[in-house]
C-alpha cells in the first residue's frame, strides 16, 4: 500500500511540474505580440479494481460502493486559450492587428504555410512585406520602391501612395485564414503554427466575411496573458507541489516504521 502512495504522490510531483512549465512559458511570453497562453489540462491513471461496486458481499447482501484505488494523474494535453490580446496604437503603417477571429498567413523556410496573429511586418530589400524574421507573407504583397504612403483597409487591401500619381494604387490584398479548431493548430516556434489533422483545413479568405476579424493598421495586439492569474496559478502549483513532497516523506516514513517494526 505504501509503495502504491509513493508511486501515485511520484505522478503528482511530476503534473505540478508540467504545470508550473506551462506557466513559466506563459509568463515568459507576457510581451511577445499576438501570443497566446496554454492550460495544462491534466487526467487521472488507471485504477486498481478491488472490489466492483455491486458485486456479491455475501448470499443475500451485495457491495454498495466497492472499492477502487487511483493510481496516479497525469498530463492529458496543454489547451491554447484563444481570447483576443488588448489591440494597442503603434503608429507604424506595417503594424496589422486582427480584430476577432483569424491569422496571418506566412511562408515558411521549408515550403509550408505558418499561421500567427503576430502583425509586426516590415519591408524587405526589394519591398515584400515580410515578417521579422524575414518570412513573406501569403499572398505576397510588393510595395514599389517610390511609394510613399501605405495605407491598408479593414478588409485588407493594400494601398500605397506614389509621388506624381494623383490616386493610390492598389498593391494587393491580405488574406486571413481561420480554423474549425484552431487549439489544434501545432505551435512550431517564432510565433508560427501550423496545420493539423485536428485543426481542420484553413478557410481562406478577406478580412470581415465569413467570421473572419477585421484588420486594424497601425495597432498591434498583445499577448493575452493575465499577469495576475499566472502569479495564482504559481502559488497554488507550488503548494500542490510541497503536498505531494510532504506525501513521499510521510509514505517513505511509515515503510521505514514498519521496517523497523518487523
Amino acid at each position: 500500500m505504501t509503495f502504491g502512495a509513493l508511486h501515485v504522490a511520484r505522478t503528482g510531483l511530476d503534473a505540478q511540474n508540467f504545470r508550473m512549465q506551462v506557466i513559466a512559458n506563459n509568463l515568459a511570453n507576457v510581451n511577445t505580440t499576438g501570443f497566446k497562453r496554454d492550460r495544462a489540462s491534466f487526467q487521472t491513471l488507471g485504477y486498481q479494481l478491488m472490489t466492483q461496486p455491486g458485486a456479491a458481499a455475501s448470499a443475500e447482501n451485495r457491495y454498495a460502493t466497492g472499492l477502487n484505488l487511483g493510481t496516479g494523474v497525469r498530463l492529458a494535453g496543454t489547451a491554447r486559450i484563444d481570447t483576443q490580446g488588448t489591440i494597442s496604437t503603434t503608429g507604424s503603417a506595417l503594424d496589422l492587428a486582427i480584430d476577432g477571429a483569424g491569422f496571418f498567413q506566412v511562408q515558411l523556410p521549408d515550403g509550408r504555410t505558418g499561421y500567427t496573429r503576430a502583425g509586426n511586418f516590415s519591408r524587405s530589400a526589394d519591398g515584400t512585406m515580410v515578417t521579422g524574421d524575414g518570412k513573406p507573407l501569403e499572398p505576397a504583397i510588393q510595395i514599389p520602391d517610390d511609394a510613399t504612403n501605405v495605407s491598408i483597409a479593414a478588409d485588407g487591401t493594400v494601398s500605397v501612395s506614389i509621388a506624381g500619381q494623383a490616386q493610390a494604387t492598389e498593391a494587393g490584398r491580405i488574406e486571413l485564414a481561420r480554423f474549425t479548431n484552431p487549439a489544434g493548430l501545432l505551435a512550431v516556434g517564432d510565433n508560427m503554427l501550423v496545420e493539423t489533422a485536428a485543426s481542420g483545413a484553413p478557410q481562406v479568405g478577406p478580412a470581415g466575411q465569413e467570421g473572419r476579424g477585421v484588420l486594424r493598421a497601425g495597432m498591434l495586439e498583445g499577448s493575452n496573458v493575465n499577469v495576475v492569474e499566472e502569479l495564482v496559478d504559481m502559488i497554488e502549483t507550488q503548494r500542490a507541489y510541497e503536498v505531494n513532497s510532504k506525501m513521499i516523506k510521510a509514505a517513505d516514513e511509515m515503510m521505514t516504521n514498519a521496517t523497523q517494526t518487523l
